[in-house]
This record gives structure tokens, sequence and C-alpha cells, in this order.
């Protein structure tokens, strides 16, 4: 890990952004820690950092408040990182379904999500290596955001992560309930009633196949970016319910 620039922001956080490899990263810390603090993994959507930035950080600056560090990375395929062809290619099948009106195959939602499950997990596997080794991090470990059944995978194989929040406002591959079943840490799920282009259904049916005894799907109504500041603060309660 390779830090290439630091910031600190007007209420005491410390922004740090690196180079992992290849991956771009941002690091936020609590400028007033006396001690290592635990750490939440914001996962973005994979839009761009540059352009989800404006949400990453505020979500970063209410977590520094209760004592947390924060890092994000930027997705496979996204940002200037090199594209991926196939998921390129069911990007635009997407968007030919969807102006046709007509259902999105689970052959589409296949093709966009489990190739960039399957590069993404690793890369942040990576990346909490080389956080954890800083002396101003330490455990617990939580996870929070971004694409559903990355974090659901995650959650699988990553025994470092104790608790996740979960956003489900992304397509789920039929695979990924089989993968749920086996997911046993605290979960607490934010669903958007409304969420246009997503199969409500298909999160419900996620969410049910959890195998976590602590799981809360907290609903709202209202579109994809509609999600109100109190599920957030709720969210964060979670958190540090279980990482303090």
């Amino acid at each position: 890990m390779h830090f290439t620039s630091e910031q600190r922001l007007d209420d005491g956080v410390l922004e740090r952004e690196f180079i992992l490899g290849e991956i771009p990263g941002i690091l936020w810390t609590p400028v007033s820690a006396s001690a290592p603090v635990p750490l939440i993994l914001l996962s973005p959507p994979p839009l761009g950092l540059p352009k989800v930035y404006p949400r990453l950080v505020d979500r970063a600056r209410h977590a520094a408040a209760d004592g947390f560090a924060t890092a994000t990375i930027e997705l496979p395929g996204s940002g200037d990182r090199p594209r991926l062809p196939a998921a390129e290619q069911a990007r635009a099948d997407l968007r030919r379904a969807l102006e046709a009106d007509e259902p999105v195959s689970d052959e589409i939602i296949d093709a966009l999500i489990l190739p960039l499950v399957d590069k993404a997990v690793p890369e942040w596997q990576a990346a909490l290596d080389a956080l954890l080794t800083l002396p101003e991090i330490g455990g617990p470990v939580g996870y929070s955001g971004g694409v559903i059944s990355i974090g659901t995978r995650l959650a699988v194989v990553e025994p470092r992560i104790s608790a996740a929040v979960l956003f489900a406002g992304s397509f789920v591959p039929r695979a990924m309930c089989e993968e749920a079943r086996q997911v046993t840490i605290p979960l607490h799920v934010l669903l958007q009633w409304d969420d246009e282009g997503n199969d409500r259904q298909a999160a419900l049916d996620l969410f049910d196949a959890f195998g976590s005894k602590e799981k809360t799907l907290h609903a709202n109504m209202g579109g994809h970016t509609g999600v109100p500041q109190s599920a957030g603060d709720e969210a964060g309660r979670f958190l540090a319910r279980h990482l303090k």
C-alpha cells in the first residue's frame, strides 16, 4: 500500500488516498484517536470513486465521529480501472432490456454481477490485509454498502468481518441465495421499497436466505437514492453496537 496524498478535513478527519497494486483507494481516520480504532470497509457502487465521493466522505465523517476508521477501494471495471468486457456487454444488454420494458434475464444478471464479485472480493481481502498492518488501525472490522452480492460473498469467506450493513439496491444472481445461507455474522440490510430497476422480491428472497441469527431488514418508501438520513443513522448505531 502506497499513500499518494493526504489532507486534514475540517472536522478532524485525516483523508489519505492510496494505491494498492493497481487499485486506488481512500482511508479516513479520526485525528483525535489515541489508540488503534476499529475499521469499516465502505464498499462503493460501481460508478467510480470520484462520482460517489461526496456520499462516501459523508459516511466517513459520521463514522470518524463515532471513533471508526473507514476505507474504500475502486471496484474492478470502475473509474479509471480497465473495463471488464463481459460486464460491459452485460451492461449494454441490461440497458436494452430496461429501455424495452422487458424483464431482466437471469443470464444478464449473472454476467453483470458474478464476475465482479469474483474479482472484487479478493481485492477487498488484499486491502484488508494492508490496512490492518497500519498502527492506527485495529479491530474489529465491519463492512458497509455497495453491491450486495459482494458483501454477501465477503461475509462468507472473510472471518475478520464481524458485522455488515448491506444495501439491497443491486441485481441479485440466484446463486447468491445459496451463499447467503452460509452467512452467520450480524446483518443490517437497507432496502428502498420503490427502487426503480431492481427486483424487490429478489432482495427479500436474499434476506430470507441469510443464515445469520441476528439480521434486520430496514425498508423505506422511495427510490434508489432516497435513503433517509434516519436509516443511515440506524445503520451507524448497528455497527457501533457490534464493533465497539
